[in-house]
């Protein structure tokens, strides 16, 4: 878990409305190339752990029997639930718990995946349980944008968001610290799910780069949405200063675009598997 920091129920609190239209989607055909990868052919189940509003379980519940998704947050799998019956999916079921809650019900699972959730758990708690969880040669996913793309050949054809800026106003509001629930985030989220994973047990470790950069549009209203989708700006962290907050953000998108109007390449998706030894003993 980050250090200094302890989970509460307030971390994405009066986000999940927000998800859909202010993040960014991952690079077109992740879910294939995972199911390729991983040689998925519509059985087993998929347990997605954090969620969120389903964009993960809802793009490979067609390479499960079944698909489990798992967050604390009510308001996000009562949008995952939402999302799945406007897309007609009909083989997945949601469940409120923490990763720490962990296991849910009976059964085991082919593929126990993270979104970029994995750092807001105990992780080697947790890394521990999802290998029980898991069936022999099953697989530990993480999923996540890539760090760091190279940069694209051309220009964009409108301003990009001007997020260090959006930054430096959330900072003006909620102060110097990252924000996360509660309290804060002192020294960033962690990295090395290797040497996490190596711990509990978990080998045959691969890594693959999903490709995008395609140009999307961004308009005011994204933006808007991206913010108070994050835990870092989430809506509840302004309190009464919330409608200000957003008439100054709003001001700032309109200085850096008059049209309110941006241009953004989606980020690459960079997936890492590792595999539940066969033979492991429960």
């Amino acid at each position: 878990m980050p250090d200094g920091w302890q989970w509460d129920s307030t971390l994405f609190r009066g986000s999940a409305a927000h998800y859909e239209r202010g993040r960014l989607p991952y690079a077109p055909g992740f879910a294939d190339a995972l199911a390729a990868a991983l040689g998925l052919d519509g059985r087993g189940r998929l347990l997605d752990v954090g969620c969120g509003p389903g964009t993960v379980s809802l793009a490979l519940a067609r390479f499960f029997t079944e698909v489990v998704g798992v967050d604390p947050d009510a308001d996000m799998l009562a949008e995952a639930e939402r999302q799945a019956r406007r897309r007609g999916v009909t083989n997945a079921r949601w469940a409120a718990a923490r990763a720490e809650d962990l296991p849910t019900g009976p059964g085991t699972f082919r593929v126990v995946a993270f979104a970029q959730s994995f750092h807001w758990t105990d992780r080697d708690r947790v890394a521990a349980t999802v290998r029980r969880m898991l069936e022999p040669g099953g697989v530990f996913v993480h999923i996540s944008d890539l760090k760091d793309p190279p940069a694209a050949p051309t220009p964009l054809p409108r301003p990009a968001p001007p997020y260090a800026r959006i930054g430096d106003l959330v900072r003006r509001y909620l102060g110097p610290v990252r924000r996360a629930g509660r309290g804060t985030l002192v020294h960033g989220t962690p990295d090395r799910e290797d040497l996490v994973l190596a711990r509990a047990g978990f080998e045959d470790f691969a890594r693959y780069v999903v490709p995008a950069g395609q140009v999307v549009d961004r308009t005011a209203d994204d933006l808007v949405a991206w913010a108070f989708s994050r835990s870092d700006s989430a809506p509840h962290l302004f309190g009464d200063r919330l409608e200000d907050f957003e008439r100054d953000l709003r001001a700032l998108l309109r200085q850096a675009s008059p049209d309110d109007r941006f241009a953004e390449r989606l980020p690459p998706t960079e997936i890492m598997t590792w595999r539940r030894p066969d033979g492991d003993p429960d």
